[in-house]
């Protein structure tokens, strides 16, 4: 049917395009390469995002300063920021923060003046 009375709806029609068999495979890996690293960054957002929260929960700081924060810390300690927001979220549940992880909290939460009287991430 047709939004345009009197003219027929024009349908797309798909066009298959044959690959060689070698290409199916190359094209293949590389659609499932890439369907792994979507699923590494879902996990990876997931992360930053629960650390985040532990961080607006713990120092009272909005969600725009966590990740702030979290950011920095990962720049300072040279680690990763998905590493960084384990460490947080490990550090939540009782875990005790890799030295340089901390070192750099302390720094960054001193120097930000987001201090509010508890206790920085340890």
């Amino acid at each position: 049917m047709s939004l345009m009375k009197g003219v027929p709806a024009v349908r797309p029609q798909r066009v298959q395009r044959s690959m060689p068999a070698g290409g199916r495979d190359e094209e293949l890996a590389r659609l499932e390469e890439e369907n792994a690293q979507l699923r590494r960054a879902v996990d990876s957002h997931a992360a930053v995002d629960q650390a985040i929260g532990v961080l607006v929960a713990v120092r009272k700081i909005p969600p725009t300063a966590g990740f702030a924060v979290l950011r920095e810390v990962s720049q300072r300690a040279n680690v990763k920021l998905h590493t960084v927001a384990d460490a947080v979220i490990a550090w939540a549940l009782g875990e005790t923060l890799p030295q340089p992880v901390k070192e750099a909290f302390e720094v960054v939460l001193r120097r930000s003046r987001l201090s509010d009287g508890t206790a920085p991430p340890r």
